[in-house]
């Protein structure tokens, strides 16, 4: 971090952000790839070839809620899954229905418009917050699956994001997130 000195007998520094620094929390890492044959929980797996439609290995069993193009890749927070177990829900990754947990973004910044990349091939565009639904409520105390309703509790929710470019993931990816106005 820079420093700028005051004149002479003004004590006060006055610190300023290095570009790096500005950037903070919106690089992170792929922390999990989460995939089930329908259904949750989602299962941890290494690498994923992901397609405008979604996970390659991935199904739901409600394909009227869940899936398509809009709805292709669901993605949430390693932080925000801690911060919950904090409270005391079971939740794990996976178990919320996600496929994609990243580690290390700023949750708040990700929001209906915002670009994630994942590796140096995929690319996400956040189309919508989730809504949570009891297939998912073995993941919280006494089943208030409400919990991460973005209605109910802001900046909580899991996000459902359409695939703006194609290719393959994998557990460790360095993850970018950008917004369109910057």
């Amino acid at each position: 971090m820079r420093e700028f000195r005051q004149p002479i007998g003004v004590e006060k520094r006055v610190a300023f952000k290095t570009e790096a620094e500005l950037d903070m929390h919106r690089t992170g890492v792929v922390a999990s790839i989460n995939v089930s044959s329908g259904g949750v929980p989602k299962k941890s797996i290494n690498v994923a070839q992901v397609s405008h439609l979604g996970l390659l290995t991935d199904a739901q069993n409600d394909t009227k809620n869940h899936g398509g193009p809009e709805r292709a890749v669901c993605v949430y927070s390693l932080e925000r899954i801690k911060a919950l177990q904090g409270e005391g829900h079971p939740i794990q990754a996976g178990t919320a229905g996600e496929n994609v947990t990243l580690e290390g973004i700023d949750w708040d910044l990700v929001v209906p418009g915002t670009r994630i990349r994942l590796g140096k091939q995929v690319l996400l565009e956040v189309a919508s917050f989730t809504s949570p639904c009891k297939t998912i409520r073995e993941s919280f105390i006494d089943g208030r699956f409400v919990r991460i309703s973005q209605q109910l509790h802001p900046g909580w929710s899991r996000v459902y994001a359409r695939v703006l470019a194609e290719g393959e993931i994998q557990c460790g990816d360095t993850v970018e997130v950008s917004s369109l106005t910057g």
